[in-house]
């Protein structure tokens, strides 16, 4: 301990605090770590002025001493405090100690005791497992002979049961029967199991053939099955109350019978699967009753159409699908006013209805699968087939509210060899119908031409028939379940729609040398036509849901491998799956348009050149003509201008007329600003004659189009105004205009820029520049000024 206090002051005061609870001297923390020299120079230079007095020293001297001495106690009483501490720790680690040994031993001899214990009882242990096992032997022959003794019970029940044709009592006995070959499932006493199987089906055949018989005399006395329509109600009337209640009778037996049968029909169906690959999910069978009443309709089916019957014709599908939906429509009113209210008073949820229609369509669609396998290398025969089983879903699910959740026949044509085939043969129809459509007489005229209300597109017949091709093969495949499916139509449709677009470009290419032929308009309407109603599909609910399927798969042939940014604007409905369609054929659209404005332009510019060599300078003001008239120069031009609009009028849609009478208007702006109002200089009487056969022979002409047909030939209207001002303004314009100019890299001159004075004449088209330019055109203008 006396080690522990040497060395500093510091290192001495630290740890008596630490081990004192009484308080101490501390020095200040930021001199704590230094050494002893350093605290005592310190120490010296913050209190050099008292050194500097005895009587201070002296003061300090004791005051030093006192703490030192203080110091000295408290180290001395730690000191003395620690040994005692220790002594008792080391005491009670020691007897911690002991007492950890006598556990140890305690524990070795319980050890010993237990294992000595445990041999001496292994012999009454191995006798006693023994016999466990003995007891549990004969516990489980026990169950094994109570379960035998069950079945014979059962057996034995069902057995007297028929004798005194207690049929309920029986019915109840199978039913144990089947409950009880369901709980065995998953035993491993095979032998018990084939036993109880046999059995079970033993007694379930001879029950369902009795019931089946009754059943069957009841049907024919209530002449089931109806084959031709009924005349009459065929609800039992007073008379017949016997038969209804043996009816209701019966049908509940049977319906009593239904577990039994449908574990005897499941063990059958797996026995016969064997190893074959896993199917999907079959529907729940049919209840028995059902199944029972379908029996005379399935032998006439079988009788009818298989074998060597004409009636088994593969040219004749519509055979034997007629005749299940003359079967489903005669015998629906017995289903719902005889075994409906059967089934309601029997708690069974079923549609009586429906399970016909399930158990006549499980018929058509066996016969419907062989038939396709067979038809796959004869295309006339497998379009037939095609064309009369959709005919025949649609008549199933419309007029026989067949369930849309229950699946008909169009499953059926999905097989991978169908389906393939099926699209082989829309393309190759389609193709062929285009080669006759556009070949036709009359491919390339309205059949609406003199229905002006009906003819806003004047959509040529090839371009109407084609569209409505493509609407027959939506139409054929609206209803499959498969969205996949759905999916590959759409891109044949797609393709069939490229197709034409190459074929009317190749047509149109042959007509370009006469754009305002009719051959030529009517590619164009015929292009606009199907670009309309592209974009009308691609609003349509069913193409949007096609869409979103697309989508979510992932599929590239119909999305055409698009970007992020595509799939995204897709996946948002921004786009449609035609996008791309679209933009060839508008691209294909503006291109012939702007060939057909072309051509009509240099039909004008070649009418128009007297009326561009006008004499402008020598014609009389208007003060000096009675009445203005149209110039004789212009009668050629304006007569083409209007002759080309009344024709353009009567051969385009609305849409696009509107955008060629709009295209027109602009070129011929352009012409008339260039080539005649730039090329030449003008006089009053000349810039007036201009103004007149602008504004009032001119724009009329497009003024049956639009209520302000000056608003297309800005350059024009505009140019005239300037011309036609009187001279005052004319000056005092060209000179606010050259102010301009020259003080444009002045700031904060104040003037209003020269476009304002322009606004005020209605000028908002030309530039300034421009305006300076058509000043200097005029002859009435002294002090002409030309810019360089």
């Amino acid at each position: 301990m006396a080690a522990a206090v040497t060395g500093t002051p510091e290192r001495a005061e630290s740890e008596i605090t630490a081990c004192s609870s009484q308080p101490a001297y501390t020095a200040a923390p930021h001199r704590e770590a230094l050494s002893a020299e350093d605290f005592v120079a310190g120490f010296l230079e913050d209190r050099d002025t008292e050194l500097m007095c005895s009587k201070t020293v002296g003061e300090l001297m004791e005051h030093l001493t006192e703490q030192n001495n203080t110091l000295k106690e408290q180290v001395l009483t730690v000191s003395s405090l620690v040994p005692p501490k220790v002594s008792a720790a080391l005491s009670a680690v020691e007897d911690a100690r002991c007492s950890l040994e006598a556990l140890l031993q305690r524990e070795q001899l319980t050890f010993n005791m237990l294992h000595k214990h445990l041999q001496d009882a292994q012999p009454w242990m191995d006798k006693l497992e023994q016999t466990c096992n003995q007891v549990d032997f004969i516990e489980r022959h026990m169950k094994y002979l109570r379960c035998l003794q069950h079945i014979e019970e059962l057996s034995a029940t069902v057995q007297q049961c028929l004798m005194t044709s207690s049929a309920w009592e029986a019915i109840r006995a199978v039913d144990s029967m089947a409950t009880l070959d369901y709980g065995l499932n998953q035993s491993r006493c095979s032998h018990l199991q084939n036993f109880l199987q046999e059995t079970l089906s033993f007694w379930h055949k001879i029950m369902k053939d009795r019931l089946t018989s009754d059943f069957e005399k009841l049907l024919t006395q209530l002449h089931w099955p109806i084959i031709s329509p009924p005349t009459q109600s065929l609800t039992p009337t007073p008379s017949c109350q016997e038969i209804e209640g043996q009816l209701e009778l019966l049908v509940g037996q049977l319906l009593a019978l239904q577990t039994s049968d449908d574990l005897l029909s499941q063990r059958t169906l797996d026995s016969s699967e064997g190893l074959s690959p896993p199917q999907l999910s079959k529907p729940a069978p049919l209840c028995l009753p059902i199944q029972i009443m379908l029996l005379p309709l399935s032998k006439r089916f079988k009788y009818h159409f298989y074998g060597n019957r004409q009636t088994n014709s593969l040219s004749k599908p519509e055979w034997y699908l007629t005749q299940v939906l003359m079967w489903m429509g005669n015998n629906s009113t017995f289903m719902e006013e005889t075994i409906q209210p059967i089934l309601d008073r029997g708690g069974v949820t079923l549609s009586a209805k429906v399970e016909l229609c399930r158990g006549l369509l499980s018929l058509v669609q066996e016969k419907v699968a062989s038939d396709a396998s067979k038809l796959l290398y004869d295309d006339v025969l497998f379009c037939h087939l095609v064309e009369e089983v959709l005919q025949f879903e649609k008549e199933l699910r419309s007029n026989h509210s067949y369930p849309a959740e229950l699946p008909g026949v169009l499953h059926l044509l999905l097989e991978d060899a169908v389906l393939q085939k099926w699209l082989t043969m829309e393309k190759k129809m389609a193709v062929e119908k285009m080669d006759a459509m556009l070949s036709a007489e009359r491919a390339w005229s309205s059949q609406y031409k003199d229905i002006s209300d009906m003819d806003d597109l004047k959509a040529p017949d090839c371009a109407e028939t084609f569209m409505t091709l493509l609407q027959v093969i939506t139409e054929r495949y609206r209803t499959l379940p498969c969205p996949s499916a759905q999916l590959k139509f759409l891109e044949l449709q797609k393709e069939l729609v490229d197709d034409f677009r190459i074929r009317l470009t190749q047509v149109m290419k042959e007509e370009s040398r006469c754009p305002l032929g009719v051959r030529y308009c009517a590619i164009l309407n015929a292009v606009n036509y199907i670009s309309t109603i592209l974009g009308d599909w691609g609003d349509d609910v069913f193409f949007l849901q096609l869409q979103q399927t697309a989508v979510s798969l992932g599929e590239e042939a119909v999305t055409g491998g698009l970007g992020i940014m595509e799939m995204g604007r897709l996946a948002s409905l921004e786009g449609s799956l035609f996008d791309g369609l679209l933009a060839l054929l508008d691209r294909l659209k503006g291109d012939m348009l702007g060939r057909l404005l072309d051509f009509l332009m240099r039909e004008i510019k070649e009418k128009a050149k007297p009326y561009c060599q006008e004499r402008w300078l020598s014609l009389p003001s208007q003060q000096d003509q009675s009445t203005m008239s149209l110039s004789s120069t212009a009668c050629p031009m304006m007569l083409c201008v209007r002759d080309r609009l009344l024709n353009l009028h009567q051969v385009l849609g609305f849409s696009l007329f509107h955008l060629a009478w709009q295209g027109l208007a602009e070129r011929l702006d352009n012409f008339l600003y260039q080539d005649v109002i730039l090329c030449n200089n003008f006089s009053d009487g000349g810039a007036a004659q201009l103004q007149f056969d602008m504004t009032r022979n001119l724009f009329p002409l497009f003024g049956h189009y639009c209520k302000k047909p000056e608003n297309f030939f800005k350059h024009v209207k505009e140019a005239c105004i300037i011309l036609c001002l009187n001279v005052g303004s004319a000056i005092l314009l060209r000179s606010l205009i050259k102010e301009s100019d020259l003080t444009r890299d002045c700031a904060g001159t104040g003037d209003p820029p020269p476009e304002s004075a322009l606004n005020e004449l209605g000028v908002y088209c030309l530039a300034p520049c421009d305006v300076l330019i058509l000043l200097s055109l005029r002859t009435s203008c002294p002090g002409q000024w030309y810019p360089s």
